[in-house]
């Protein structure tokens, strides 16, 4: 296989584990329903700079870590886990009270920063997506790829998950999105939190059990 076809198989598998159902998605799709596009936008951007830096960990050989140094994985793992779960929890309690849509009220100053740093944070605290990458990358690279493959790999796949999170955060901050999250608001964060607190307590519980 060509090396320009080794990296679109790459962007194509990644672009794949963007799509599936999980914490990130939701976190992404909740921003935007609930504020403005500019703060859904914002989300991706965090979706795409965590990308980028766990790409870039994985060229650096640094994810093998993970892999080897059985304290520094079980550290992650609980730590990621306890993060999940606290939003979660924060989320669910918070689900009842009323909320102001943004096109019904004025800019909050530093939304979208706070979308930012939240999407990051959630990306960062799976320490599973950086196993993936560096599992995905020893299974698709060549044996001795190129240096400049190694250079272009992590912006591709910024431009990778910010694209497809952009296209989630369009499509969720458009009116009838929005409508439908109004009536149902109180059920939707409940579910949508419920799943990421579940993925926290999912990661503890591995890592407890990893400790042992």
């Amino acid at each position: 296989m060509s090396e320009i076809a080794t990296i679109f198989s790459i962007l194509g598998v990644f672009l794949l584990g963007a799509m599936s159902p999980g914490p990130s998605f939701v976190v992404v799709s909740r921003i935007a329903v609930s504020g403005e596009r500019t703060d859904g936008l914002a989300a991706a951007l965090g979706m795409g700079v965590g990308g980028f830096i766990f790409a870039s960990i994985a060229v650096a050989g640094l994810t093998a870590l993970l892999m080897q140094v059985a304290w520094l994985d079980i550290s992650l793992r609980l730590a990621g886990g306890a993060y999940l779960l606290w939003i979660g929890i924060k989320a669910w309690r918070g689900a009842a009270n009323p909320v102001q849509i943004a096109n019904d009220m004025p800019t909050h100053q530093g939304s979208s920063r706070r979308a930012f740093v939240r999407a990051l944070l959630v990306q960062l605290a799976n320490p599973k997506t950086a196993i993936f990458y560096a599992s995905m990358f020893a299974a698709m690279l060549p044996a001795s790829p190129p240096f400049w493959m190694l250079i272009v790999l992590p912006p591709l796949l910024f431009c990778n998950e910010f694209v497809w999170y952009a296209i989630v955060a369009f499509a969720f901050s458009s009116r009838k999105p929005r409508s439908v999250y109004l009536h149902s608001r109180q059920w939707i964060d409940r579910a949508a939190e419920a799943v990421v607190g579940a993925l926290g307590v999912k990661l503890v519980i591995e890592g407890m059990r990893a400790a042992r």
